[in-house]
């Protein structure tokens, strides 16, 4: 099968290249998946599970890419939940080939079933930034209606899923980024929006959870806005800075099908949007995943017409 690889570290995203790779069994559990659609974060070429299994084996060449949207073709053994010729979406194992294949094998669990009126191109742009959304608002910021959110990079694929969700939920969003972004943002729910290369966070008011994607210098100015009780969520690795009267939690985002099924009810029924950037085809993957300017919407590569 054609998949997208990487086989030197010091390479970054200039690494990748189209190569061909035996197609996948499925284990105990897994199933195989004809990937139809698939998600990449760029930051994958710098993740130690990229380039190790868990027992710390070299396991270059990598397949990149952990955001699949396709079609179940076998089941491995023991493995309940799915059927064969079941469309599904969802992320694959961090330390296993990914999505920019043809095919993956994946454990049922990570997996949900993706109704036939939705896109594989916007099923393969749900997992990450849908679910680190809603853990970082839901289960790790414990955030409720009424209450303020600073979001970080507002007009990013996570930011616009966590603007969304933040405000359905009925607290006031404060978006933040570059100037460019300032309307995309607004587009996408903020209330507000702040400039951080002009405006900064001076004349930010208190708030109850900061929603952290930058980290850095970014991350330590934010800790003094939040209120007596609040929380400060970053998906940037270990926190620089903790609020004196509250809580801080940085998280790696996990599948669950529970919430992908309460994400993708709020795809069919209007009250999401997808932020999907560039959609290239597998053979131009490489270049498409590798841009030359910046992009705030999210890249998929239709593995499939």
């Amino acid at each position: 099968m054609k998949a997208i690889v990487v086989t030197d570290p010091s390479a970054g995203l200039t690494g990748l290249s189209i190569a061909e790779r035996p197609k996948p069994s499925a284990a105990i559990n897994d199933v195989i998946v004809e990937v139809h659609a698939s998600g990449f974060v760029p930051t994958e070429v710098d993740w130690s599970s990229t380039w190790a299994d868990r027992a710390g084996r070299d396991r270059a060449p990598s397949i990149l890419g952990h955001e699949l949207a396709g079609i179940v073709t076998s089941l491995g053994y023991g493995t309940t939940g799915l059927t064969i010729g079941q469309r599904v979406f969802g992320i694959s194992d961090w330390h296993r080939d990914g999505t920019l294949a043809e095919y993956v094998a994946v454990e049922a669990r990570n997996l949900a079933p993706l109704p036939g009126d939705i896109d594989f191109v916007v099923g393969a742009s749900l997992p990450i930034s849908g679910l680190t959304a809603w853990q970082g608002l839901f289960v790790h910021g414990r955030l409720k209606s009424g209450q303020g959110i600073l979001v970080h990079g507002a007009a990013g694929a996570v930011g616009t899923m966590v603007t969304q969700l933040a405000r359905e939920a009925g607290a006031y969003v404060i978006g933040t980024g570059r100037s460019a972004d300032r309307q995309k943002a607004l587009d996408f729910g903020a209330h507000e929006f702040v400039d951080l290369a002009t405006d900064g966070l001076q004349d930010v008011d208190g708030v109850d959870l900061v929603f952290d994607v930058i980290g850095g210098e970014i991350q330590k100015q934010s800790v003094p806005l939040i209120r007596p009780g609040g929380t400060l969520v970053s998906i940037t690795g270990a926190i620089e800075a903790r609020p004196e009267d509250g809580l801080a939690v940085d998280f790696v985002v996990e599948s669950d099908r529970e919430q992908l099924g309460e994400i993708v009810q709020r795809i069919r029924d209007g009250r999401l949007r997808t932020n999907i950037g560039e959609v290239g085809p597998l053979a131009e993957a490489a270049t498409a995943l590798n841009p030359s300017e910046r992009r705030n919407g999210k890249t998929i590569i239709r593995v499939r017409p």
